[in-house]
């Protein structure tokens, strides 16, 4: 469903791909406060995107990024593996239900392949019913709560 759309994965050098990408997930996730108000520089995208634990994918329709996900790959200490945790995905609202989100994913799931990884992992919103449907399609969910713990600047 997706011929019209090339997944990448990105690398040092995309940097200017990874900006479109940015602006994507403000316009999907209607925050540009945290996706646009402070931008890293290019220099520090590359460096990102240079390191194994970092992985960005993007989804293009010629040259516009219409979707991407980024991810983590995080060492396990219980065992030597690796586990992936999901950050971000989003599709444009102008190109959902078209297989894009899914055809991400399993790129991510060649990856983790690579990478040794044995699982992926993401987290939804209760009220965000289309990934829970997506998510729900395609992997075997769990029930959790998740919690966030303020950092205090030291004085």
């Amino acid at each position: 469903m997706t011929d019209d759309y090339e997944i990448k994965l990105l690398g040092p050098g995309d940097a200017k791909v990874m900006e479109t990408l940015l602006t994507v997930f403000a316009e999907v996730f209607e925050d540009p406060q945290a996706y646009q108000s402070a931008p890293p520089q290019r220099a520090y995208l590359d460096r990102l995107l240079d390191q194994e634990t970092f992985i960005a994918l993007v989804a293009t329709d010629g040259d516009r990024t219409v979707a991407g996900l980024t991810a983590y790959v995080l060492e396990k200490f219980e065992q030597e593996r690796r586990e992936i945790y999901i950050y971000d995905l989003a599709v444009l609202v102008s190109h959902r239900r078209q297989g894009i989100a899914t055809a991400l994913i399993r790129t991510l799931q060649e990856v983790a392949a690579d990478k040794n990884a044995y699982v992926i992992f993401v987290q939804a919103d209760l009220a965000d019913a289309p990934a829970i449907a997506l998510y729900a399609k395609l992997g075997t969910m769990e029930t959790v709560n998740h919690f966030d713990f303020a950092v205090r600047p030291r004085n």
